[in-house]
């Protein structure tokens, strides 16, 4: 049997009531972690919570756009398990779907209030609970491969993701002196609720398109793989691996998508 690689830990999950948070969430439980699962979606949230167990999952509502509850479920975590020692800032919003020409700043203004606002919050309060606890801990936040290049995503989206990849790096270099490692995950197109309801897709629809864009053929990005990378990031096995963007993209953002060359 195999060792369980998050055996005691305690995880805090942001966005964990469905999609990528929600696999990650019962990737980590499976590996022996007590997470909390922290979301808006408050029914769907303690559907998760069902799903794994309530002897290593439970439920805190927290809108990332408001520091209070960030703090609040930080300490909430801490009060329940007595240690935090992953962060997975997974919570996001698409965006307005709009030209630049378009764009609702205010719409644009929200997009930055969760994507990146949110992100530095949980950030910061995490980093504060590990520091002060001398926790040698793992922060990991969702990005995207619209942080990598422009045209596969949104404006306000692409910009927002472009701007976690900043604050994981500088993240990284504050709280390296403390042992805590800050890392992002951006993945290719994935049909999760996010993009299906964006962009009013079917999953089957949205994996797809996706396949039909992608560089690597033959397997279909699921939830479940992003939940991997983000295990991988949580665990021991990248004890020394900080300030990393693990594009989980097949090789989209590397590869050339105006010419074919046939080498058959």
């Amino acid at each position: 049997m195999c060792k369980s690689r998050l055996e005691g830990k305690v995880a805090l999950i942001t966005g964990a009531a469905s999609g990528i948070g929600e696999e990650a969430a019962k990737l980590f439980a499976e590996n022996g972690a007590f997470v909390v699962i922290a979301d808006i979606q408050d029914e769907l949230g303690e559907q998760v919570v069902t799903s794994i167990g309530s002897n290593k999952a439970s439920y805190y509502h927290c809108d990332v756009r408001d520091e209070k509850q960030v703090e609040d479920s930080v300490n909430y975590t801490l009060q329940k398990h007595g240690t935090l020692d992953i962060l997975f800032s997974n919570a996001g919003v698409m965006g307005p779907i709009t030209s630049i020409l378009d764009l609702d700043l205010a719409l644009l203004d929200n997009t930055l209030a969760t994507n990146v606002r949110g992100v530095a919050a949980t950030i910061k309060h995490v980093g504060r609970a590990m520091v002060s606890r001398k926790i040698s801990g793992s922060i990991i936040c969702t990005a995207s491969v619209a942080a990598c290049l422009g045209g596969v995503g949104p404006n306000a989206y692409t910009a927002s993701k472009h701007a976690v990849v900043g604050l994981v790096r500088a993240a990284c270099n504050e709280l390296g002196a403390h042992g805590i490692r800050v890392n992002c995950i951006s993945p290719f197109g994935v049909a999760t609720p996010l993009p299906c309801n964006a962009y009013n897709m079917e999953p089957s629809q949205l994996e797809a398109n996706s396949c039909s864009l992608a560089n690597l053929k033959g397997i279909v990005l699921k939830a479940r793989h992003i939940a991997e990378a983000a295990l991988f990031f949580a665990s021991d096995e990248s004890a020394f691996i900080s300030g990393h963007n693990l594009v989980v993209d097949g090789g989209f953002t590397v590869s050339n998508h105006t010419t074919t060359t046939n080498l058959s």
